[in-house]
């Protein structure tokens, strides 16, 4: 009777979803054109990298759904301005590689693709991890150089954690990633935590906040060099969210300049030095040359959070990074 009753007991445990012992599971599943992110059987994002010039995460939700980014141009929502077709969630790009710009999507300027070549690992866990080999080419396909890219997702108490790990491969030859503003670690806001709505005179403040380590705020934020920024903000419906992107400090050149704009971009390139800076007589100031067969690796952690940057902890955050937690 009692070995009946277990393996009934065994057999019933079976059947239960894995979820109910770990709520907040990272679980991948390969699809068409993408990989389903899901954190405790609910979803969080699409790693989508079929479709469009380069791959990107789209959307970012919260455990009830709170998106974190712009829906454009995936999606249309009549509450967003559809500009920068290639702002899309989050996205790792550079607007000089070689003189080509992978960053921008014109095809009249012929700029260039970043491609998928193969999916390496998924794997589930309280931290999921997915890792992805890429091709860095020219509009015409010529391949500039490859990357491996790691992304670790975590859901905890701070909020939901994205770990961006890039690995350029000078596999193709040298490798110059010019002086420009347009790139490189990025995200696309939700459009309701902007800083600003409208263009020239047309231009109207929003509700939203932009705020980096230094304590430089709102516009002014752009081009200055921080250990990180923050964006938050309102929702319609009273609700404050925010994004946090953090910068390691092994990366080269720390702390990384800005390139995050009132609009609704926030984005570490630490390659734009004349931009930033205004050098107009050093147009390759910050040029950074991966020599035929080295490699160049950049750490991000982005943090999509509740409140403000001070009731979530973001400068504590970053210590623990900075400290390899």
């Amino acid at each position: 009777m009692a070995r009946a009753f277990v393996l009934s007991l065994i057999a019933l445990l079976s059947f239960l979803p894995a979820t109910a012992a770990t709520p907040n599971q990272v679980a991948f599943a390969r699809q068409d054109g993408r990989v389903r992110i899901e954190i405790g059987g609910s979803h969080f994002s699409d790693y989508i990298y079929a479709g469009w010039p380069k791959p990107s995460l789209y959307p970012i939700l919260d455990a009830d759904g709170t998106s974190y980014t712009r829906d454009f141009p995936f999606k249309k929502n009549p509450a967003e301005v559809p500009d920068h077709d290639w702002h899309r969630g989050v996205w790792f790009a550079h607007g000089a590689v070689n003189g080509h710009d992978l960053w921008r999507e014109i095809l009249e300027k012929k700029t260039g693709r970043i491609v998928l070549d193969s999916i390496l690992e998924t794997r589930d866990g309280p931290t999921g991890v997915l890792r992805v080999r890429q091709r860095w080419q020219t509009s015409e396909g010529k391949i500039l150089l490859t990357d491996e890219t790691t992304l670790r997702i975590a859901r905890t108490a701070a909020g939901t954690i994205l770990d961006y790990e890039v690995r350029l491969i000078a596999s193709h030859g040298a490798v110059t990633l010019g002086d420009t503003e347009e790139g490189t670690m990025a995200v696309r806001i939700n459009e309701a935590i902007r800083v600003t709505h409208g263009k020239n005179k047309d231009k109207r403040p929003g509700s939203g906040h932009l705020v980096n380590s230094e304590g430089v705020r709102e516009t002014p934020v752009w081009g200055k060099r921080a250990n990180w920024c923050d964006a938050y903000g309102p929702l319609a419906d009273g609700r404050v969210i925010g994004i946090a992107l953090l910068e390691h400090p092994q990366n080269p050149r720390h702390p990384t300049w800005w390139h995050s704009r009132d609009y609704g971009l926030l984005s570490a390139n630490p390659f734009g030095q004349h931009d930033f800076e205004k050098l107009k007589d050093r147009p390759n100031a910050g040029d950074y040359v991966i020599a035929a067969g080295g490699q160049l690796t950049l750490r991000y952690r982005l943090v999509f959070h509740r409140g403000d940057e001070k009731s979530a902890r973001i400068a504590e955050l970053y210590r623990d990074y900075a400290a390899g937690k």
